[in-house]
């Protein structure tokens, strides 16, 4: 193959990765530009196998040789992998995998990194010119490449297993926890500066250190920080894998892997700061504040904290959709929980088949990763201009007739408007407590993931629907078809 060849596929599949991310901005067109990134991808790791030198690449002081059955056998590994998560793996779990995806390209990385580290002599003549030039920019991306990488990797382990519930969703806050990750970071800088800049016999070990400082760092990073702020820190140790991808780029000098990591990483702390707005927090709480637990922290938990609750059966809740004219539902976790999205698909075309006007308001924090409504939705074949953000859909909660929530809960909470002293205080959140008439589907009155009391439980436009959202939205929709 052409030298040039290969940097002209390169430059496409760079491309077809820029307009996949940009057609990832849009829920209509995001399908697609998940097709084109995948096929960029599939392009990449092609063109980078059949490229000259593919098998034997000449390092800083020996050639590496690659086996092409190992990359063969590497690749059918991956890809039966792959194949089976993404066949076995129910909607509710979406957040757990993306997390721990995040994570393996993490673990990637720091592979990558090492493989190259340790394909070097550090023995040899260290005044050679091939050595100093590897002492400076290979070092230095050496050392990112192996601690973000190993740092994405066990965060995002820790933040699938807060999302996953194998560990508890409540902050976690260790004694002199912030003197604990500065010693770690710092530690973990000095490891890596001593083994890529102060060329030894204790390379390996000096290597080590950072590796375990790194991943005690992950960890530690990660406990503190609650449930309720889990989307942000997904999308934050997105961003963290794309660095660490873009790292080990300059580590082997593949060009397409420093721009599709740069991609990830500048996409990843932009939907970062966007999440953060979305929850008025700035990043720096997110990462120190310990918000929102599995359990309540502040306020209650049970009906004995909620006075003049109003409920409401499947019956009466199809009795009150019969009279309206205009409907929004608003989707949380309880949706994903219940894996309710197409019975709420099928209740919104029976009221459209009675002229009411159906539309979906998604909060940017809803679930527990970015996207997670638009995806379930999306599932369910939720025709895209119906799905409305919050910001072009809040001022017309007034003109509503009725809102129906399926298990979100501190999307909605009225505190973040009216109380300052609220721990979601300022919070942008979606008006449903202004619309003529609210029924909320929840399993009981337990808080949400900031773990607080939810006043809009008492207001008197609103009905408590009591039981599993796909079972109730089913009863109500037998109710509407039969009545």
């Amino acid at each position: 193959m052409d030298t040039s060849l290969p940097q002209l596929l390169y430059l496409l599949a760079t491309a077809l990765f820029i307009l996949g991310i940009k057609r990832l901005s849009k829920v209509k067109t995001a399908r697609s530009g998940n097709g084109l990134a995948a096929l960029g991808m599939l392009l990449a790791i092609v063109v980078t196998l059949a490229a000259p030198g593919a098998v034997e690449i000449e390092g800083v002081l020996r050639p590496i040789k690659l086996s092409w059955q190992m990359i063969l056998v590497g690749l059918a590994i991956g890809a039966g992998i792959g194949a089976l998560m993404a066949k076995r793996i129910q909607m509710t779990g979406m957040p757990e995998l993306v997390a721990l995806l995040n994570g393996v390209g993490g673990l990637a990385s720091t592979f990558v990194a090492l493989s190259e580290f340790w394909g070097r002599d550090f023995g040899a003549d260290v005044t050679s010119q091939n050595v100093i030039l590897g002492g400076s920019v290979w070092a230095v991306a050496i050392i990112l490449s192996v601690m973000v990488g190993t740092i994405t990797f066990t965060g995002s382990l820790m933040a699938m297993g807060k999302l996953s519930g194998k560990i508890s969703g409540n902050p976690v806050v260790l004694p002199g926890r912030h003197i604990l990750v500065a010693g770690l970071l710092f530690g973990g800088l000095a490891c890596g500066y001593l083994a890529g800049f102060d060329a030894n016999n204790n390379a390996d070990v000096l290597m080590y250190g950072l590796i375990g400082c790194a991943a005690l760092f992950g960890i530690v990073s990660v406990l503190p920080i609650g449930g309720a702020d889990m989307p942000v820190v997904v999308s934050l140790l997105n961003s963290y894998s794309g660095i660490a991808a873009s790292m080990a780029g300059f580590v082997i000098g593949n060009p397409l892997l420093i721009v599709a990591g740069a991609l990830v990483g500048a996409a990843g702390m932009i939907l970062t700061v966007i999440m953060c707005k979305a929850m008025n927090r700035s990043l720096l709480h997110v990462l120190i504040g310990g918000f929102g637990g599995d359990t309540a922290s502040v306020g209650g938990t049970d009906a004995t904290d909620y006075e003049g609750i109003k409920s409401a059966g499947p019956e009466e809740a199809a009795m009150i959709l019969e009279s309206a004219t205009s409907v929004i539902f608003i989707p949380g976790y309880g949706m994903a929980v219940a894996q309710a999205q197409h019975v709420v698909k099928e209740l919104g075309v029976e009221l459209e088949k009675r002229d009411v006007t159906v539309r979906y308001a998604i909060h940017p924090v809803a679930g527990r990763m970015p996207g997670h409504m638009n995806v379930l939705l999306a599932e369910a074949d939720v025709p895209y201009e119906q799905l409305w953000e919050l910001e072009r859909i809040n001022a017309d909660f007034k003109t509503t007739d009725v809102t129906v929530i399926i298990g979100a809960n501190d999307v909605v909470n009225p505190d973040a408007i009216d109380n300052p002293q609220s721990p979601i205080a300022g919070m942008p959140i979606l008006h449903s407590h202004e619309s003529g008439t609210v029924l909320m589907i929840k399993r009981s009155l337990s808080p949400g993931y900031a773990g607080i009391k939810n006043p809009l439980f008492e207001r008197d436009n609103c009905y408590m629907c009591f039981g599993d959202g796909k079972e109730f939205l089913s009863e109500i929709l037998t109710e509407l078809k039969e009545g």
